[in-house]
């Protein structure tokens, strides 16, 4: 082998050595993550139309753009009979639901399972056979309630929700529009309390409904955080019609496959950490403070380390 040839194969063994180094090395901190599939398509994630909702919309899709998924917010879309539908018809590729919710008004289970875990089983086994997934649940339980003013409760004597009967007259409740025809709602309360005097009044801003004594019950969501105070007492509910409020993501398959495992841990990470507390708190922050559900989302993210 003459020099020039020697020459030319130590210059390729020193690039090889360099380039092999190159690959092991970089930011100490960097750690192996499956890679974005470039060809997958963008997640359409849906949210309903209120406060929670809008939030939990911001949390999921901020926490996997960080990650580098090319996501869709389709924020106000509807009630769950709408999104659900939404979802079915290919409009949308995930959104959170209410486990419970799920069960009463889409699969139409009206026995209550025996726990929050058992009813999560059914509503994952009822998504499953429509070619759906739904992922695992959150820490919090937001359920249905109904709610009074505390000298409304005292000057009746409420304590559950059978003691409406007490009232001879009509009972007026605020709640949103599909209330009248849920079995979480007009047609429950009639069928397992049997309260014939009641009256439904759509409103959008219940709390402020009730606060001037435009209706006398209001419908409400057990993480709101007009609740956090001692403003208004929650009615309890010993027939158990309102079930186990855990939400968890239901997503297609076809959305899981495109994007592989690396999808479903992005979006476990965010809901194993909302808690009752946390979502009571950021629920707060937008109805009560007035401040924007992307900002609050943003900062709890942030807070813990998912941004």
């Amino acid at each position: 082998m003459n020099a020039a040839i020697r020459r030319v194969v130590a210059l390729l063994a020193t690039l090889g050595l360099v380039l092999a180094l190159g690959a092991c090395g970089g930011d100490d901190d960097a750690t192996p993550t499956d890679p974005v599939a470039s060809d997958a398509p963008p997640i359409r994630i849906g949210a309903k139309n209120f406060t929670e909702q809008m939030i939990l919309g911001e949390l999921y899709r901020q926490a996997l753009d960080a990650k580098g998924f090319e996501v869709v917010l389709k924020a106000d879309v509807g009630s769950t009979e709408i999104i659900h539908r939404a979802l079915r018809r290919g409009a949308l590729d995930m959104y959170p639901e209410y486990v419970g919710v799920l069960l009463s008004e889409v699969a139409e289970v009206r026995s209550r399972p025996r726990s929050a875990a058992a009813a999560y089983e059914v509503a994952k086994e009822y998504e499953q056979k429509g070619g759906f997934t739904m992922l695992a649940q959150t820490p919090f339980s937001d359920s249905n309630a109904l709610g009074v003013k505390p000298e409304f409760a005292e000057r009746h004597r409420l304590r559950t929700i059978s003691d409406l009967k007490r009232l001879k007259r009509t009972v007026k409740i605020g709640a949103l529009p599909e209330f009248r025809t849920r079995y979480e709602g007009l047609d429950g309360l009639r069928a397992v309390y049997g309260l014939r005097n009641l009256r439904v009044s759509a409103v959008e801003r219940r709390y402020a409904a009730l606060d001037r004594g435009d209706v006398d019950v209001a419908s409400v969501f057990t993480t709101e955080g007009q609740l956090a105070g001692e403003r208004y007492v929650i009615l309890e509910d010993p027939q158990r019609l309102f079930a186990s409020g855990h939400v968890a993501p239901i997503l297609s398959n076809r959305i899981l496959e495109a994007h592989g495992p690396r999808l479903q841990r992005a979006i476990d990470a965010v809901s194993r950490t909302l808690t009752t507390s946390a979502m009571r708190e950021m629920n707060a922050a937008v109805d009560v403070r007035g401040r924007d559900p992307a900002d609050v989302a943003r900062e709890f993210l942030q807070a813990k380390t998912l941004l």
